[in-house]
C-alpha cells in the first residue's frame, strides 16, 4: 500500500495545482459504499492547501473545512487537464482547466469531510510522522511495548505515522536488527542506528517518487515510483548490503517479513 514516501509524492504533485476551485463533483456508488464515511458538500469550495500526516492526506478548504483521505492499499489521486475515468475512478472534481480524481481499484481507502476541530481530532489518532520523529520519542515508543517484535512496533501508526511493511523491513535491515527481535532486547546504542535507518530509507524513496511494486502504487500522473532500486532486503533474493547472503522470508504478524541472516542480529 502507499506509505509515507508515496503519499508525500502525491501531496507534493497535487499542490502545484492549488488553489483548486471545485466547479463540479462526480461520484460512484462505490465511493459512498466503501470509502466515504461522511457527507461531501464540497462543490464550489476551493482547496487552498494539501497537508500530510503519516499516510493521511489533508485537503484544506478556504472555509477551514478539511477532506481527509487515506489511500488504503491501491488508492491514488490523479490530476491533469483531462483524466480518463475508469470503473475505479470513484470521485472526480473539476474546475475550468483541470480534473482531480480519486482512483481506487480495491476500494480500501477512506475519506472524511470534517470541520477543522473534527479533522484535528482524527489526525491526533496518529503518532508522530515518521519523517519528523526524534531520538527521545523513538526510544520511548519502542520501549513502550517490550514484548513486541521490533518490526511490529515500527508498523504501529499510533507511534510511527507513515510507516508500512516495506519501510519497517528496510529500517530493521539498515539498523542491523532482525525484525523478530523483541523491543526489550534493543540495546541503547542501537536506537540511534534505528533513527539513522529511518532517514536512510525515507530519503531515497522520496527522491525516487515513492516505491512501486508489481501492480501497485501510481503517482498523480499515473507513473510508477522508482524506489525499488534502493531496497536492500524487501522482495530481494540476495541482501543488497552484504551482496552475498540469501534473504530469508518469514511471516510476522501476518505480514511478509524479510531479513538478512548475516547482516541482522
Amino acid at each position: 500500500m502507499p506509505e509515507l514516501p508515496e503519499v508525500e509524492t502525491i501531496r507534493s504533485q497535487l499542490s502545484h495545482y492549488l488553489p483548486f476551485k471545485i466547479d463540479s463533483v462526480a461520484t460512484t456508488p462505490g465511493l459512498k459504499q466503501n470509502i466515504l464515511h461522511t457527507d461531501l458538500p464540497i462543490k464550489d469550495k476551493t482547496i487552498i492547501e494539501i497537508r500530510r500526516k503519516g499516510k493521511m492526506l489533508d485537503f484544506v478548504f478556504e472555509d477551514g473545512s478539511h477532506l481527509l483521505s487515506h489511500l488504503g492499499m491501491t488508492g491514488t489521486w490523479l490530476v491533469g487537464e483531462t483524466i480518463t475515468s475508469t470503473k475505479h475512478t470513484h470521485l472526480t472534481l473539476k474546475n475550468k482547466t483541470h480534473t482531480l480524481a480519486y482512483d481506487d481499484p480495491r476500494r480500501f481507502g477512506h475519506m472524511y469531510y470534517y470541520s477543522a476541530e473534527q479533522a484535528e481530532k482524527k489526525l491526533a489518532e496518529l503518532g508522530t510522522d515518521l519523517a519528523q520523529i526524534e531520538l527521545k520519542e523513538l526510544t520511548e515508543s519502542i520501549k513502550r511495548y517490550p514484548d513486541r517484535a521490533l518490526k511490529v512496533t515500527l508498523l504501529d501508526q499510533k507511534l510511527f505515522a507513515g510507516s508500512g511493511n516495506y519501510i519497517a523491513n528496510e529500517i530493521c535491515a539498515r539498523a542491523g536488527i532482525r525484525p523478530t527481535r523483541k523491543c526489550s532486547k534493543v540495546k541503547g546504542e542501537e536506537f540511534p542506528k534505528i533513527l539513522k535507518a529511518i532517514k536512510d530509507v525515507l530519503e531515497p524513496a522520496l527522491k525516487s517518487g515513492g516505491t512501486t511494486f508489481q501492480g501497485g502504487y501510481r503517482d498523480s500522473t499515473g507513473e510508477r515510483g522508482q524506489g525499488v532500486q534502493h531496497l536492500v532486503v524487501f522482495y530481494q533474493k540476495i541482501c543488497q548490503m552484504c551482496k552475498k547472503t540469501k534473504v530469508k522470508k518469514i511471516i510476522l504478524a501476518q505480514r511478509g517479513t524479510y531479513y538478512c541472516p548475516h547482516c541482522q542480529k
